[in-house]
This record gives structure tokens, sequence and C-alpha cells, in this order.
């Protein structure tokens, strides 16, 4: 297939946190609002004159110097950030929208205080508690601490405008960019698709890490470029795959499965789509916060949700995301140390296999690329078995 027009500028704009429609933004007087979780309400930074950007450190090296402040057993996703933190890699931040989520990201966050790696007077590092079950009051807790710890600080440093009105703006705004993302998305289910899992990653990341208003009117002209694109009148993989787990903020990630033989036809993992681009739905019937607040709770497939509910939802997700994307398998993943998916990867992977019928494979990786010869050698050994069950269903058809 021909490359699509804005590929490599969206390429590299991940080159950097502080990529140009950012500083763009940054230069205009408004305020970068950074976070790291699901958990942290994306649609609430984005009001008035605040803009969010989901953190990562792309290109990193050596994270010694993080790993001597905080431990070798923290997740490389966390010392990453503090790392990049050191080399002054935020410092176009106004503030960080943190949620105790886990303790990994809170200790990191935290050295963003600590270790004062963001020059500025009025910047400041929110800690939301988000409760472990969905219940009407969690969801009221929740509430207070978005508006507590992350609302209020924003309309008393920067004179944010955090009213009702303009939290029903920025999910309009919100939704253009899901509805973009969603029929793109869309596009994934067809037989042979135009576009790869990789491309798509791409799209989800700049997404995620450039102003709302800058980034969609490039994904527009893609989405409408898509629709024309031809694909490949030879399919260029050999199975279709759901990739599943902790948080992949590199993309050459989804490459090297690709390159294996695997297509990723759905990205259930942290900076994915699903959740994570899909429209917010508001009434007049209640207040705006309360809304948004219940939406985050009740689409969130965090493995920190314990309710037995939310548990049997996370592998009927994943498997309904297996019928309609047809894919053949699914590839659970999680970084080194993960604290929630270091639990949930080897459970639910042999739940999949052995109660729902759907082959799995699991992955243990560095935040860094440096095992990509390992996820190569086990992702074609996957796709092997794949087609040899795929060659056993015909004979027996």
């Amino acid at each position: 297939m021909k490359d699509l027009k804005h590929l490599i500028y969206f390429e590299d704009l991940l080159q950097e946190a502080a990529n140009p429609l950012v500083m763009q933004r940054v230069a205009d007087g408004d305020h970068a609002v950074g976070y790291t979780c699901y958990h942290m309400p994306e649609v609430l930074l984005n009001l008035g004159n605040c803009f969010s950007v989901r953190l990562r450190a792309p290109r990193t090296g050596s994270m010694d110097i993080s790993t001597f402040y905080l431990t070798n057993y923290l997740c490389g996703y966390s010392k990453a950030l503090v790392e990049r933190g050191m080399e002054g890699g935020y410092q176009f931040l106004s503030a960080i929208a943190g949620s105790e989520t886990c303790s990994e990201m809170n200790r990191a966050l935290e050295h963003f205080e600590l270790l004062h790696l963001v020059d500025s007077p009025d910047f400041f590092v929110s800690f939301v508690d988000v409760p472990f079950k969905i219940t009407p009051h969690g969801l009221k807790h929740y509430e207070n601490q978005i508006t507590k710890k992350v609302l209020e600080p924003l309309h008393e440093h920067y004179g944010t405008d955090i009213s009702d009105a303009s939290i029903r703006r920025a999910v309009e705004e919100h939704n253009k960019v899901c509805r973009v993302l969603t029929e793109i998305g869309e596009l994934r289910k067809e037989d042979n698709p135009v576009i790869t899992g990789y491309e798509y990653h791409i799209l989800c990341l700049v997404s995620f890490c450039c102003p709302k208003k800058q980034i969609l009117p490039y994904l527009e002209e893609t989405l409408e470029e898509l629709k024309k694109r031809k694909p490949d009148p030879v399919k260029q993989h050999r199975a279709r795959i759901v990739v599943v787990g902790s948080e992949i903020d590199d993309p050459d990630f989804t490459k090297t499965v690709e390159e294996s033989g695997a297509l990723v036809v759905a990205d259930r993992f942290c900076f994915g789509s699903l959740p994570g681009r899909q429209e917010i739905v508001l009434t007049d019937d209640e207040p705006a916060l309360t809304q948004v607040c219940r939406f985050y709770q009740q689409t969130s497939q965090c493995p920190r949700y314990m309710a037995k509910e939310k548990v049997l939802d996370r592998r009927q997700f994943v498997a309904d995301l297996v019928r309609d994307y047809h894919a053949q398998g699914v590839l659970y993943e999680a970084l080194k140390f993960c604290e929630y998916w270091g639990y949930e990867r080897p459970l639910v992977s042999h739940i999949m296999t052995e109660e729902f019928g759907i082959p799995s494979v699991t992955v243990d990786r560095e935040y860094t690329g440096s095992a990509s010869g390992q996820l190569r050698t086990r992702v074609q050994a996957f796709v092997e078995s794949l087609e040899i069950k795929q060659i056993h269903q015909e004979k027996e058809g």
C-alpha cells in the first residue's frame, strides 16, 4: 500500500514529548497538563486555556539515574519518565494530573515535586484517589477528587474555565477526535484492511500526545485518504491478533509484531483506542462532570478494578474484540514489574485459552525495544501455531 500522506509527519511528532504542536500551544499562552493513566479523565484536562498531553519518553536510553532515585523493581515506563524529567524534557508542562492507581507511577510522579523537575513557580502535581469499585458513593468520591485536586487548582493557578459549559465544549471537541479514530478503526475489521496496526497505533498516539484542535484536521484528512486507499493485492499477514495489556507507547512494538506475521487488528492496551477513543454521550439531566467521571469508571478495562463483575467483563470484552475484529488469537503483554498486569496477564491468558477457546500468548517486555528479537521469535511461533490450528479446522470442517 502507498504510504499515508501524513505518516512521516506523525512519526516526527512522536519523537519528542515537546513536539511542535505542543510547543505552539504553549507559545500561544495555553497550559499543557501531563497525565499517564486512563483513570485521569483526559477530556477534563482540555478545558479553556489548558490541553492534555499523555506523557511519553521516546528514544529512552540508559535509566541509571532514575533507577538510583527509584529502584530496579519499578516498571520501565515510570523510570523513563523520571529520567526524561531529569534531562529537562518536560519543562513545557504547567501541571501533571496524576492518580493514585499504582504505587510505581505514584513514586515516579512524586519525584517531579521532590526533585523540582519542572522549573516553574506555578507547576503542580496532583494525585487523585480512584476507588477500586464502581458504586454510587465511589463515583461521588471520584468526582470530588477530580474537582478538589485537578479542576480547582487549574482554576486557581491559571484561571481555567471549569464550568459545566466548558466541560461540555471539551467533550464535544473530544468526541470529534473519537469519531474519526473510531471510523478508521472500523476499517480494521475488513478481511484485507487498508490500514496496518502500526499505522493505527501512530494515529492513536498523536491523538493522545498532541493538542486536539491542532491534530484533528490531519486525522480527518487521513480518514478521507483511507476511504480511497486500495489494499495490497496479496495479504501481508499470516494471522490476525488482538493485543491486550499494559502501556505501549512505542509503535515499533506493533511494527515488530506485524513484521513477524501477525496483523494487529485491535488494541486493548494503555495508549490504545479500546477503550480510549469512544464518544462520551452527555445529557442535560445531571452535571457534565458527573457523567464524565461515570463514563471513565464504567469503560475502564484496567485490572486495578477487582470487583467480580469487572473481572468477568474484562475477559468478555477481549473475547468480543476477537469476534468483532475476526482475530484468531490474543497477545497479552505486560511491562516488566507492572503492578497490575503482572498478575492479570498469566491468569487471564490461561482462561482465554482454556475457557474461551481462544489461543493466546504472553509477552513480558521492557519499556525500551531492547528485546525485539525475543518478541519476534515469540510472535512467529504463535503465528505458526495459529496456522496449524487453522489447517486442522479446515480438515475437520
